[in-house]
């Protein structure tokens, strides 16, 4: 086996040929270093001056740069000089039953999108239930009827109206908190000591984060989401349960924790890359703050090997007052988002950081809506720091436009 693989690789070299090209950025002309350009088996990188070498036998190609859209080129129409287009990336959480073409929830955001600074949206694509919004490819999630209730119909006609729009696309799949993978595969569902599957305070049962298996099924199903056109898959609940005394297949410690998120991600990124779609990960707020993997398996150095963007959700609500010296962080908006960046600058790139932002009532103290001027604050913290953009949450999926900056379109037809 191993004779007939040599020979497989030596006979890809013979025929590989070399492309040459140099990668700008498409507003300065300035050249993008470090930029990560693909084919199905390798990555390599743009070195000074923008330029590369990749020696391949594919047709095409893919490059990822931090901050710029992610381009996909025939290698035969290769020409010398390659454009990213730079973003921050501005989006709204589009949940999985507004994800539909004639949902009211999705003509919203479309309006708002069309006539403000938002410019992506974060689309469920695998909920915790375990459920699709559409019906994958991936025979054995469609086996257990993980599409029986999709709110997308049609997969190709919604991706269109996005990309009509020039909106930048992220998938979002709820990982290892998996309620109808893990009825169907209680073997490796996560367990309570007396041996039975253990579900969350929702009712929601988990696939144990050490089992190969719960990377593979995410994975294909991420896969997927990457062949229909998304420009980046997002990984939520990319974690271990924040509860204890609960039975895995290995020794629960920090070092396997981390490690197991760590093959996840190392997995994802190896089976993605012949999409050439980025890869982000959600994570407490906490990571910006905890020195430990806080009993999760998440910590900034592990998620930064792999991980293109990390993805703090950094709501105010959810910080104690021990972290800020205040009563109230809800309060305080744009001290809790710029001080918890701030905190990590030194052990990540800015550009890699995409926090999400609070569009929710608060539900600790006061109780109280979020306003504009919280929602401004966040932003202004957020962009303060240079970061890679922002995205917004709210579980309704509904969102206030006044909030948002217009477009200069908007402002002139509003003038």
């Amino acid at each position: 086996m191993k004779i007939l693989f040599l020979t497989f690789l030596i006979i890809s070299n013979i025929f590989a040929i070399s492309f040459k090209g140099k990668i700008v950025d498409s507003v300065t002309k300035e050249p993008i270093i470090d930029a990560k350009i693909s084919d199905s088996n390798q990555t390599i990188h743009s070195h000074i001056f923008g330029h590369f070498v990749l020696d391949s036998n594919e047709e095409v190609a893919f490059i990822k740069a931090y901050g710029y859209k992610p381009k996909k080129f025939k290698l035969s129409e290769l020409s010398k000089t390659i454009e990213l287009t730079p973003i921050k990336v501005k989006a709204l959480y589009l949940n999985f039953w507004g994800a539909k073409i004639d949902s009211k929830t999705f003509a919203r955001i479309l309006k708002i999108i069309d006539e403000t600074e938002i410019n992506s949206v974060v689309v469920d694509i695998k909920s915790a239930e375990g459920l699709t919004s559409y019906k994958t490819s991936y025979d054995k999630a469609n086996s257990y009827g993980a599409w029986f209730q999709r709110s997308i119909k049609d997969i190709d006609e919604f991706m269109s109206v996005l990309k009509s729009k020039n909106i930048y696309t992220i998938a979002r799949l709820s990982t290892f908190k998996d309620d109808l993978q893990a009825k169907n595969n209680p073997d490796y569902a996560i367990k309570t000591k007396n041996g039975e599957v253990w579900r969350n305070f929702d009712g929601i049962a988990w696939v144990d984060p050490y089992d190969k298996r719960s990377h593979i099924y995410t994975i294909e199903i991420a896969k997927d989401a990457a062949k229909v056109g998304f420009d980046e898959i997002n990984f939520d609940f990319i974690r271990f349960p924040a509860r204890r005394g609960l039975v895995f297949s290995k020794e629960n410690t920090e070092q396997n924790r981390i490690k197991a998120i760590e093959e996840f991600l190392s997995l994802a990124q190896n089976e993605l890359r012949r999409y050439g779609v980025f890869v982000s990960v959600d994570t407490y707020g906490l990571i910006c703050w905890n020195e430990t993997d806080t009993g999760i398996g998440q910590t900034i150095k592990g998620l930064s090997k792999y991980a293109d963007y990390i993805c703090p959700m950094l709501y105010p609500s959810g910080f104690s007052s021990s972290y800020f010296n205040v009563k109230n962080p809800a309060d305080y908006p744009h001290k809790v988002i710029y001080e918890s960046i701030n905190n990590v600058v030194d052990q990540i790139n800015p550009l890699r950081l995409r926090p999400w932002l609070q569009h929710f009532k608060d539900y600790t103290q006061e109780k109280r809506f979020y306003v504009k001027k919280d929602i401004e604050a966040q932003i202004r913290a957020s962009e303060e720091h240079d970061t890679n953009g922002w995205m917004m949450w709210s579980p309704s999926s509904r969102y206030k436009q006044n909030y948002f900056r217009l477009t200069a379109i908007s402002r002139i037809d509003s003038e």
